[in-house]
């Protein structure tokens, strides 16, 4: 099996095993599938963990007013009665005024902050590290299992409105938000591979090789938003270790400079007369003046 490492931009996203012989277009919306996958478990996790901190999402009239201007509207949260965490609710304002303050209780919110940390293992960065590939099975069982702990807490579900069960749904909508700028979207993706795009029609092993035991890096990018940049030489390891060399052998050159010794020179090593008062029997010489007698 080949072995992509996928990335976007300079950062590392995940490793993907496939066979040489696989076409580009299935390959390129496969890691494209995985990659968006990914940013949708991310933004689930961000929303749940406001959802275990103040509850549901306020209707979009309500978000962003105060308890005041509320009042004087006189709006109401029809969805509040309806979607009641299990085990009762705990008030935790929003300061941001974009839920409405009823949050689980306490055995529920660890319920949904253990599921958000698993969920986060299971597509973290680090995995490339550890050497562990990343498949569509990951991505849809690590979604069920953020759904399935949002339907233990919320059994009545969540309102329509808000974004987790939007995300659930595949409805979500992220136009005019940063989250946007992330994905991409089907039919906009390229492949590159040393600093030349994969072209679509092709195969991989019209790249790389027949060689299934092959591991490359490749770089998943937006349409028209150019090249990415080339692979740096050196890893950010090896440019700390450069470094760090240089800095000890700068330091090293300064302290021999401040050393201003010249005891050497009366080292017999050092005497340019020593070859020939060995000749003449000179060496190891010792007197004193001699007493009265």
């Amino acid at each position: 099996m080949v072995r992509l490492h996928v990335k976007h931009g300079e950062e590392s996203q995940f490793l993907y095993e496939t066979t040489v012989t696989v076409e580009l277009d299935v390959l390129v919306m496969e890691l494209q599938h995985l990659y968006n996958g990914r940013l949708k478990i991310e933004r689930i996790c961000s929303e749940m963990e406001c959802l275990a901190k103040h509850g549901i999402l306020l209707p979009p009239n309500m978000m962003g007013l105060t308890d005041d201007q509320i009042v004087e509207l006189k709006l109401k949260d029809e969805w509040a009665d309806r979607c009641i965490p299990s085990g009762g609710a705990s008030f935790c304002k929003d300061d941001i005024g974009r839920r409405n303050g009823q949050a689980p209780s306490t055995k529920m919110a660890d319920l949904l902050t253990k599921t958000i940390n698993e969920a986060k293992a299971n597509i973290s960065k680090k995995l490339v590290e550890a050497n562990s590939v990343m498949t569509r099975k990951i991505i849809k069982d690590t979604i069920d299992e953020l759904c399935g702990a949002v339907t233990i807490v919320y059994p009545m579900g969540l309102p329509p409105h808000d974004p987790i069960k939007m995300e659930f749904d595949g409805e979500e909508d992220l136009s005019g938000t940063q989250a946007s700028l992330k994905v991409i979207p089907d039919g906009q993706a390229t492949l590159w591979w040393a600093a030349k795009e994969m072209q679509l029609g092709k195969k991989l092993c019209d790249y790389v090789g027949k060689n299934e035991k092959t591991k490359i890096v490749v770089k998943l990018q937006k349409r028209g938003t150019g090249p990415p940049g080339r692979e740096p030489v050196v890893t950010e390891d090896e440019k700390k270790q450069m470094m760090l060399q240089a800095y000890r052998r700068q330091e090293d050159l300064k302290k021999l400079q401040e050393i201003d010794d010249d005891n050497h020179l009366n080292s017999q090593w050092a005497d340019s007369n020593m070859l020939k008062r060995q000749f003449q029997g000179l060496n190891n010489i010792a007197w004193r003046p001699g007493k009265n007698l």
